[in-house]
């Protein structure tokens, strides 16, 4: 038989002991109701004070079960620390849903900042329209509907530990409901536009300070592949190591209909084909929003690639691909002066952590930013629109394919993209293979079937 330390007292067996911890003159409870253990501190020093109150505790927690609530409680806030950092624990691991960061977000700025003080089985409507308020003053805005889910999925998992645990019961659980308006399409780029955002790279890189080239060049290189494969800027292409890339050749040959002149071993000339390797890069995407992704990115991501690794290593990208690099692709060699330079100092690779405000000012500075027709202002978001835009209108991608290439649903392809008018579908809506068939000669038995009879007039009747 276990030998109870001098600091344990069991009050009831199995069902009420008092205990104080080291370091500490308080006594707390441990009581058993529906056999499930619960601990609480009785908030006394005096032992048979403790006493007492820890036998009104196991009362009023059999009285709250017989209610149908939870028989001891906790704090939001103690709560949602420990949500917190069992989310942070499974991000270690790799394997954690790249939305859990922004749980942690919503919990950290929001939800707890405004309902830490509430018991967590006592969050009244009135307490969430506080959010509402405090939410909406904190941002300047109404948040959208899509903000209010992400808060709430972090609400639930706040609620879901708190009923595992015991401080909660479902019926004290408030219904979540995301009431704010649906979120905004962002703008995307005309053709012409997306032609300028291209051309004008260069000289905008030149005409930078020596300190800021490398990471403009790095810009160009990152806007380049969000317009080739419609990535979602941010984590999607900033996490990118080179061990996650790999390069194939899909060859085909392109008929030019051009005949060359005859010469000495051919006597009629031959048509003139081009062979194109089409070099596409593989891309294995890991911190997608909605999970893991294959992604291709057709030639302006390889040489865009290429750039990178010329610029970094020094390497043919290649090479640098078969060396199994771990680096991160998007990196920039800081700028070193030549004083720095004298000193034996070497330029170090640096990652962006955003490009948000650089590609701002690239479109301010060359009229880009607002769009014309409907006022609003565009950002790197609109890349990735400008993708879906131009594989729909002109690219002919079916949608199922599309929502793959961008790690979304075809739902959301139709909801985001209904908006496309008969203008902006114009390579598809010009039908040249159904007008020609439209206009070929009739057949001779389907032109008389179809050919005009006279009508016969009907014989009147007196």
């Amino acid at each position: 038989m276990t030998t109870q330390k001098p600091t344990t007292h069991t009050l009831v067996p199995r069902q009420l002991v008092v205990y104080r911890r080291e370091r500490s003159a308080i006594w707390q409870c441990r009581f058993n109701v529906d056999g499930r253990w619960q601990r609480t501190s009785t908030g006394e020093r005096d032992l048979e004070t403790a006493k007492a109150k820890a036998h009104d505790i196991l009362v009023e927690a059999n009285v709250r079960k017989k209610l149908n609530t939870a028989p001891i409680t906790r704090r939001f806030k103690d709560i949602a620390n420990a949500v917190v950092r069992k989310l942070k624990d499974e991000m270690k691991t790799g394997k954690a849903k790249p939305i859990y960061k922004d749980y942690i977000t919503a919990i950290d700025t929001y939800l707890i900042p405004v309902l830490g003080k509430y018991a967590v089985n006592n969050i009244t409507y009135e307490a969430l329209e506080e959010l509402d308020r405090r939410r909406t003053k904190r941002m300047g805005k109404a948040p959208t509907r899509s903000t209010q889910l992400t808060h709430n999925a972090a609400l639930k998992l706040i609620f879901d530990e708190a009923v595992y645990k015991g401080f909660m019961v479902e019926l004290n659980r408030p219904k979540l409901i995301a009431k704010g308006k649906a979120s905004e399409r962002r703008i995307e780029f005309g053709l012409d536009e997306t032609r300028a955002l291209k051309s004008n790279f260069d000289e905008w890189i030149e005409a930078g300070k020596a300190d800021s080239k490398d990471l403009r060049k790095l810009l160009k290189d990152y806007v380049m592949v969000l317009l080739d494969t419609g990535a979602r800027p941010g984590k999607e292409l900033l996490d990118l190591r080179w061990t996650q890339i790999e390069i194939k050749k899909y060859p085909s040959v392109k008929k030019t209909g051009v005949i060359e002149p005859p010469n000495e071993y051919n006597d009629t000339g031959e048509e003139i084909t081009i062979l194109n390797l089409n070099r596409t890069a593989v891309i294995n995407i890991q911190s997608g929003k909605t999970g893991s992704r294959l992604a291709i990115g057709r030639l302006p991501t390889v040489k865009a690639l290429e750039d990178i690794a010329q610029r970094n290593y020094g390497k043919a990208l290649s090479k640098l691909l078969k060396e199994q690099c771990k680096d991160y692709i998007f990196t920039y060699k800081e700028f070193v002066s030549d004083r720095q330079q004298k000193s034996n100092r070497k330029a170090k690779l640096a990652r962006p952590t955003s490009f948000s405000k650089l590609f701002d000012t690239y479109l301010k500075e060359h009229n880009l930013q607002t769009d014309p027709v409907s006022n609003k202002k565009r950002v790197l978001y609109s890349l990735r629109h400008t993708y879906a835009t131009l594989a729909l209108t002109n690219d002919n991608v079916p949608i199922h394919t599309l929502a793959k290439q961008m790690g979304t649903s075809t739902t959301m392809i139709e909801k985001h993209y209904s908006h496309l008018d008969s203008v902006k579908a114009v390579h598809q809506l010009r039908g040249d293979e159904s007008r020609q068939l439209i206009d070929m000669e009739l057949d001779k038995e389907v032109k008389k079937r179809y050919s005009y009879k006279q009508p016969t007039k009907k014989k009147e009747t007196g």
